[in-house]
């Protein structure tokens, strides 16, 4: 790891020590604690395919602007214009376990209500602009039901029934907006300490109403046992529509190669919107 070594002193000014493998998200991005000679420790992401870089550089854009109580510090930054290096402050003593309850939530809630009154970092676009496959996946579900139903949530009965409602009120959500949204928030992109909500990965930061952000993590808190998004969310039936439809129109299709993992959790996300959109639109 001599090539890491020396890209890692580069970023933060102290060699590294000792390297500590850290888990995290869907893709395949090397993550690790590191203890540095200085005795600090810092977290450091790397990545190597060209989307991911990308998306390394938009993150080091995103911490070099904003900051607050949600979001890690930025310590360092080294890019070759191959595979970025990223080195934040390190949060291996918060707690990343999800156990939700009403606190809990209600404190993610009100961080996501920070960021949404935060300036806007540079080059920050609005959803429709910078996501537009994110618009009429239901549609594309229409054209070509077959992956969907692969995925064995509903059946061919289910769809003929409700695509057409559920088309309807996914078309008829507007997310523009001029608040600043994460549009990543699950539990593996953030932690606790104390009571302060801290989120990592903010790659697909953007503009757009902040209730999408909130609807875009309700389904992954219902799987991990925390409250049903009607519950958080009242009345998101269009939102529950929007939100299903971009994992409808992917889940049943080959993951990435940086992302394995990524339809299983498409798809147990997709079964609560799926519920979600049954009880609010039917």
């Amino acid at each position: 790891m001599q090539e890491l070594d020396e890209r890692i002193e580069r970023a933060v000014g102290s060699a590294p020590l000792r390297y500590v493998a850290r888990r995290g998200g869907y893709s395949t991005a090397d993550r690790y604690s590191v203890e540095l000679a200085d005795g600090r420790r810092v977290f450091v992401k790397s990545a190597g395919a060209a989307h991911l870089a990308g998306w390394l550089r938009r993150e080091h854009e995103v911490y070099a602007s904003l900051s607050g109580s949600f979001i890690p510090r930025l310590v360092g930054w080294d890019d070759d214009g191959v595979r970025p290096v990223l080195a934040l402050e390190d949060l291996s003593d918060a707690d990343w376990e999800p156990r939700w309850d009403e606190a809990r939530v209600a404190a993610v809630v009100d961080a996501l209500a920070e960021i949404a009154a935060s300036a806007h970092p540079p080059n920050t676009h609005s959803v429709r602009e910078g996501f537009p496959s994110l618009f009429d996946r239901w549609r594309a579900v229409a054209d070509d039901p077959e992956p969907f139903l692969s995925a064995g949530l509903r059946d061919r009965a289910w769809l003929d029934r409700c695509l057409p409602v559920i088309v309807e009120a996914a078309a008829a959500v507007d997310p523009s907006g001029d608040s600043l949204l994460h549009l990543d928030v699950r539990s593996d992109n953030l932690c606790f300490r104390g009571e302060q909500v801290v989120l990592v990965d903010w790659n697909w930061a953007s503009l757009g109403d902040p209730r999408l952000d909130l609807a875009a993590w309700l389904p992954s808190l219902a799987c991990e046992g925390g409250p049903q998004p009607w519950e958080v969310l009242p009345d998101g039936g269009g939102y529950a529509a929007f939100i299903s439809g971009v994992w409808a129109a992917v889940v049943g299709l080959p993951p990435p190669e940086t992302a394995p993992a990524v339809r299983v959790m498409q798809a147990r996300q997709l079964d609560v919107a799926l519920a979600w959109c049954e009880r609010e639109l039917f």
